[in-house]
């Protein structure tokens, strides 16, 4: 099994973007990618292509990566479309890596590309009633009803907002984690805070805008204890990342150090109680990460979670072991994953400021971890920066997340890669 390489990455910024099209964001971040790489579109050998909606909402099926991929020249090669909720993206990566350590190919494109931001009404509807597929259409309404009944000492104000069915699972899962330890909603609005301040250093963020704790907690009510400033938001948007393994690094030899894929872990949803923490999806994935790449949480330097909510984030540093089940909120609120602190945790925004483009997001992930690995963030720099952990959750099943990816990588010396 040959170890994994990150040599090129690419992202087009996050956001509505009117004008542009699948293919449009698609071309964006592959011509980055590989001009970051150092490489021509002749030299792909296989490519996944991740985008959940297209079908849906332009009725663009089946052949998705192919169509979007053909102006830049990359065809005639294994073309896989990748759908697997929230987490496609990810999972667009964890093929590419399972294709390289294999031997299958040598060099690898993961992509992911989303239009999300419609003006004609009858699309928008039709990328809301997308979130609903995302659990099992016959038995997802009692699952969430399940998840309401795990609070029935909390209440709060709720608004009546528009979002979508995802929001109102984050909201009950907070409840239930406020309910047994006592979590508060002014520590959810730390991470959303937070993010807000890491977003105004990054130029390709959706939204751009400090927001207080205050100014959070006196946002739009959604579900409590939900606000719209604690939401990650509709994007447009693509991600790319080109990876290869050793044969395919000696045929490349990129001017750039490249990035080694330690781990890369997809596990999907499995029947248990809401409160077994320890075989919690997220969980399982976690541990097989750290076995796999030889490490422990104390090793991370830097992360990127799943934000969809800032519940999300609270509850993923929880159960990737960056601090004990029941104190994601103290944690969050201590600075912590603040930058400059111990962990910082989405340093680019995350999904709640950068977008979430859903089959680009899981790969606007892996761009942020490698530019943070090489040293290129700027203001929003994690100093010193060697290990990097992302975790992308997607759809829901009964108490958790239907897939996910927890990724590990390492910036390597030149000593290294030679």
């Amino acid at each position: 099994m040959s170890d994994v390489f990150v040599v090129g990455v690419g992202m087009t910024c996050f956001g509505p973007q009117p004008q542009s099209t699948v293919k449009s964001l698609t071309a964006h971040a592959v011509q980055e990618c590989l001009a970051d790489a150092g490489a021509q579109p002749q030299q792909v050998e296989v490519a996944y292509f991740s985008n959940t909606g297209q079908g849906r909402v332009e009725g663009q099926h089946a052949l998705r990566g192919q169509i979007a991929l053909r102006p830049l020249q990359i065809y005639s090669i294994p073309i896989v479309n990748v759908e697997n909720a929230c987490a496609s993206g990810s999972t667009a990566l964890w093929l590419a890596a399972q294709a390289l350590s294999s031997g299958a190919a040598d060099i690898a494109l993961a992509v992911g590309a989303e239009k999300m931001v419609y003006e004609d009404p009858v699309r928008r509807e039709r990328v809301q009633q997308g979130f609903n597929g995302g659990m099992d259409i016959e038995t997802g309404p009692a699952a969430l009803a399940a998840l309401e009944r795990l609070s029935p000492n909390i209440t709060g104000v709720s608004g009546e907002g528009m979002r979508t069915v995802f929001m109102d699972i984050y909201a009950a899962i907070a409840r239930a984690h406020m309910e047994r330890f006592g979590t508060t909603q002014r520590q959810l609005a730390h991470i959303a805070s937070k993010n807000h301040a890491h977003a105004l250093h990054n130029d390709r963020c959706h939204y751009r805008k400090a927001m207080s704790v205050e100014d959070v907690l006196a946002s739009r009510a959604l579900r409590y204890p939900l606000t719209a400033a604690m939401c990650s938001r509709m994007s447009d948007g693509a991600a790319a990342a080109l990876l290869c393994n050793e044969a395919g690094l000696r045929r490349l030899a990129p001017s750039t150090v490249p990035v080694r894929v330690r781990a890369c872990e997809l596990v999907s949803a499995s029947p248990r109680s809401w409160d077994d923490f320890e075989h919690h999806a997220m969980r399982r994935a976690a541990l097989k990460a750290y076995e796999r790449a030889g490490i422990g949480p104390q090793d991370v330097d830097v992360a990127e979670v799943h934000d969809a909510a800032s519940f999300g984030e609270l509850f993923v540093s929880e159960l990737m072991g960056f601090c004990a089940i029941g104190e994601g909120g103290a944690f969050a609120e201590s600075g912590a994953s603040t930058l400059g602190g111990r962990l910082p945790i989405n340093p680019s925004g995350g999904l709640e400021c950068r977008g979430h483009p859903i089959g680009a997001s899981g790969l606007g992930q892996v761009f942020e971890l490698v530019t943070q690995l090489r040293g290129g963030a700027g203001a929003r720099q994690v100093q010193g920066a060697r290990i990097a952990l992302q975790e992308n959750g997607g759809g829901f099943m009964d108490v958790e997340e239907g897939a996910v990816v927890v990724s590990i990588f390492e910036r390597l010396t030149g000593a290294a890669r030679s």
